[in-house]
């Protein structure tokens, strides 16, 4: 476990805070006149999944949460579980509940690889995050033609990926092209 100073806790960090890891949603080191600076941070616990606003000063620090990243696979979804298994061993099957999986549970592929963060809390394992790649590529399951000179919605459309989830892409886009979409944002990168 490492100390984090002050002006460390930064954006994407996972602190312990309060005997639980919590992830530094936000982060702002403010001086003020005549007043030695402190950072403002917003963290959000991956246990309970609450938001908290907390305050660092220059002479506190943090401990950073020793996570271990570990990749798994995404088998399928079902009434708000989400059922994955070890890479190396597909009988070691467990789930998680879509409080943890979050928005980010629209963009998993079936059979496909994810990375958990996993916490050791006193020798038991924790899933307590799924992180995607930045950015994935999907097949486009239907897609709407582009009609001529309609570009009063800025030249976008609505299409369905091979996962069902729906996004705005430009109007070039047809049925069975292949796309790839920046899972942070929800948005369209481009065509493959």
């Amino acid at each position: 476990m490492s100390q984090l100073q002050y002006n460390e806790i930064r954006e994407k960090k996972i602190i312990i805070y309060d005997g639980e890891p919590a992830e530094v949603i936000e982060s702002h080191v403010a001086r003020t006149q005549q007043r030695k600076p402190q950072n403002q941070v917003k963290l959000k616990s991956l246990i309970s999944g609450k938001t908290i606003a907390a305050t660092y000063h220059v002479s506190d620090s943090a401990d950073e949460a020793d996570i271990v990243k570990r990749e798994i696979k995404y088998l399928y979804n079902n009434r708000g579980e989400y059922w994955f298994c070890d890479m190396d061993d597909a009988s070691n099957r467990f789930k998680l509940d879509a409080s943890l999986i979050g928005d980010s549970g629209k963009w998993f592929k079936e059979n496909s690889p994810v990375i958990a963060m996993v916490w050791d809390d006193d020798d038991e394992e924790k899933v307590i995050k799924i992180t995607l790649p930045i950015k994935m590529q999907f097949k486009v399951k239907e897609a709407p033609p582009a009609v001529r000179g309609d570009t009063s919605k800025g030249g976008n459309k609505v299409i369905t990926l091979e996962n069902g989830t729906t996004l705005n892409a430009p109007m070039f886009i047809n049925e069975g092209d292949s796309v790839i979409i920046n899972t942070e944002t929800g948005d369209y990168v481009e065509r493959v």
